[in-house]
Order: structure tokens, then sequence, then C-alpha cells
């Protein structure tokens, strides 16, 4: 007799399971290319255990996010100022369970080869992984599985769950933004839940950990402040400690794994690479190309490309395999900063036009710094804000990084230069700005 249930191995999760019909979708050619796609791009070249693939994450993500869901579906779980919000009946819960693991499962699907390496540079204007996933969950080979699924799911609904509101610009009902939320999220998107532990199980480093078990236990769908009827996904006081841990974890990651300034050039030589040998033809964005594209394909040509001087793309491939990367000239130091806001921008000009733009690179990227907020239940039953209660979360500071690198052949006589020339370089760039 055939099981019905399977079971997948997780060093993370330790089993995740599905059934039969929601095998086909993990049998299915979109998401089986996530077999071939690394999360970390060539984050191995400076962690080595980091060879790790989206096809496992977006396992653990759908496993995540099936915990979340029950813990908030819980009928002794639910607010009583919002319960009107929870669909009635089990009929409709299970529909939504579906959705949300299919959402889940399949929210990766989109992404380009080493994921988010060259996204930017590479899709056309008003593309991007989001994107393709949307129209990839929509396809016609998905719709197929989709509509033989017990009940019959609607692509639109899977869509909306895979990607948010901010990605995909329809309308949302309050049910399914905060469904959306649990996947996607800024506060506790499972999404990010998951990236967190297994990228630092698989680099080697112990930044990413955080008690997610009681995380979990503790969300809630809460009103969003004491007096208001609009849900948002909170916590319960018992947990903010765990709250804070994540948002920490994150913090640490970035600054200690994402941005590595070796793994950072290293996606700089990648999306040259890409550029050079993709040239104007860019990244297909039809949906059998985009299936037939992976990180074997790419990595095939890089070893063509570095055996080749004629190859547009030779010098990238060739720093990629021979390990003859770029290295750090200058970091953003706050020192420089208070003097001159574009001081790194002032180097890297100055870098470039004393040792030539194609030996200098500039990796700048600082996000927006809006703290997280969300609500948070008293031991005494009351609505109060994540910052009220918090000191962490005021102070998590945002995250930033400014490099320029150089390559091997002018580092050290580019440092010293550098080293006599810092402060007339920042200085002269004020200048100029002073007086255009």
């Amino acid at each position: 007799m055939a099981k019905h249930i399977h079971e997948i191995r997780d060093p993370i999760h330790s089993f995740i399971r599905l059934d039969s019909e929601e095998r086909q979708v993990l049998d299915s050619r979109p998401f089986q290319r996530l077999r071939y796609i690394h999360q970390l791009a060539l984050s191995y070249l400076v962690y080595p255990g980091a060879t790790h693939r989206r096809f496992e994450h977006s396992l653990g993500v759908m496993e995540l996010a099936t915990r979340v869901f029950d813990v908030l579906t819980d009928r002794q779980n639910r607010h009583e100022q919002i319960r009107d919000l929870f669909p009635g009946g089990a009929d409709q819960i299970a529909y939504w369970r579906r959705v949300l693991r299919m959402a889940a499962l399949c929210h990766d699907i989109g992404h380009l080869p080493f994921s988010h390496a060259a996204e930017h540079e590479l899709l056309p204007e008003g593309w991007d992984h989001e994107k393709l996933t949307v129209e990839l969950i929509q396809s016609e080979e998905m719709q197929g599985i989709w509509s033989s699924l017990t009940p019959p799911l609607r692509a639109e609904h899977i869509a909306k769950l895979a990607v948010g509101p901010k990605k995909m610009k329809e309308t949302f009902s309050v049910w399914e933004a905060i469904l959306a939320e649990i996947i996607v999220g800024d506060a506790f998107g499972v999404d990010r839940i998951d990236y967190l532990l297994r990228d630092s199980y698989h680099s080697g480093v112990a930044y990413g950990q955080f008690d997610h078990y009681r995380l979990i236990d503790c969300l809630r769908i809460l009103p969003k402040s004491q007096d208001s009827r609009e849900p948002a996904l909170g916590i319960q006081a018992g947990g903010l400690h765990t709250a804070e841990a994540l948002l920490l974890a994150r913090y640490f990651m970035y600054t200690q794994v994402y941005f590595h300034a070796i793994r950072r050039i290293y996606n700089i030589h990648l999306q040259d690479f890409m550029l050079a040998w993709l040239n104007s033809g860019g990244y297909p964005t039809d949906l059998d190309l985009h299936l037939d594209f992976t990180d074997n394909e790419v990595l095939a040509e890089i070893g063509r490309a570095a055996g080749s001087e004629e190859h547009s793309a030779h010098d990238a491939a060739r720093r990629i395999i021979n390990r003859d990367h770029f290295h750090v000239l200058y970091e953003r130091n706050p020192i420089d900063i208070e003097q001159n806001p574009e001081a790194t921008l002032a180097i890297y000009e100055a870098a470039s036009d004393k040792y030539g733009s194609e030996s200098v690179r500039r990796d700048s990227w600082k996000e927006k710094g809006e703290i997280v907020v969300f609500p948070v239940e008293g031991s005494d039953d009351r609505i109060v804000s994540s910052l009220e209660v918090s000191q962490v979360l005021k102070h998590i500071p945002p995250v930033a990084v400014d490099f320029v690198f150089i390559s091997a052949e002018h580092l050290d006589a580019a440092k010293g230069w550098l080293e006599e020339n810092r402060n007339d370089i920042i200085g002269s760039r004020i200048n100029k700005e002073d007086n255009p």
C-alpha cells in the first residue's frame, strides 16, 4: 500500500511531512529546479559548508508556516476583539492551511541562478524574482496541479501569500494579508526564520540561532493597539525575548555572514560575469527558458570562460575559478563619514581615476532603518506596542555595507596612496559639492 504521508529528513526541523497530493508540487519542474540554486550564491568559497540550496529552504519555510498557522488558528489562541477575522468552519480553515503551505513551498521558485547575486542588473525593468514566482504559480503546469488537489486551490490565493502585498499589487483581504505576513513579514516571517537558522547551520556560525520553538508558540493575531480592531501578527509578552533574539540574529548574520567582504566581492565578480556573458540579452523572462537556467549552466560557462581569453567574461570567470578576487581597499569609517557622508564614494571615484575603473569596485547598501513594530499581549491581556516594552528593538542598528575593492596587483600601492591622500580626497569631494 502506497504511503499517503511522506517524511523528509531535514537538519533544521528533523522531519518535514507532506501528503501525496502535495508531493505533486514537490515533484513539479519549477520546484525541482530549486535543487540546483544555491541559497547563498558563492558563499561556499568563504564558508565551505554553505552549499545548501533553495530546495531545502523552501521545504523548511512550508514546515514553519504550517506550525505558525496551527498556533494562530487554535481557538484558544484567538483574541476576542478580532475573532470575526477567522474563516468560519473547519473546511475553510483547512483550505487556507493548504494554500499557505503551497505558497510557502513555492515562494522562491522565481529565483535566478545563484539567488540574489545579479537579479537587479539582469532582469528587465518591472521584473524581479517575485514576479517570476507569481508567473510560475499561475502557469499552465502549476494550474493543473492546484486544480487536482483536494479541495482545489486558486492559484491567485497561492501567489498572493507567496509574495505579499508589497510585491503583488492587487487587493488583499485582511485575512490574506495576515497569512502573507506569516511567510514574508518583516517581524515574524518564516522565510526569514528558516534562512537564519539554516544559513547559520551550514555556514558554521552561531549568530543565526534563537529559540524559534518558543517564538512560534507565543505568536498571536492581535489588534494593533488596545482600542483597535485592525489585526496584526504579534506576540505574547512571554515570547518577547525570542522576538528580540530573532531580530538580533538577523542583524548579526547580516554583519558577520551576508556582508562578509569576500562574500560580497565574489557576488560582484559573479555579477560581472553574468552581465558580460549574457550581454544585452539579459536574463530570460520566458518561463521555459527560466526553468532551464540554473547554477549548473552558469558554473559550466564560468569554467569555459576561465579557460579562454577570448571569452567576453574571461576576467570575471578567471577571478572566481582561481580565487583571484579583489581585496578591500577601504571600508566605511565613522570618522570619515562625520567629515563627509559620501567619503566612500569619493575614495571609490578617486581610486577609479588613479588605477582604472576596471580594477576598482564599490559595494554599497543600507536598509531604510525602519524599526520593526508589532503588538504585544501583556499578562493582563492588554495590548501594547513592542517599542513600549523593548529597549532592544529600539536600538538595533540598520544593516549597512560600504566597501571599496581593488585588484590584488594594485592593492599594496593603493593602500599607500590612500594613506597619504585620504583627507585630501574626502575634502576635495566636499569642495566639489559646495562649489559645483
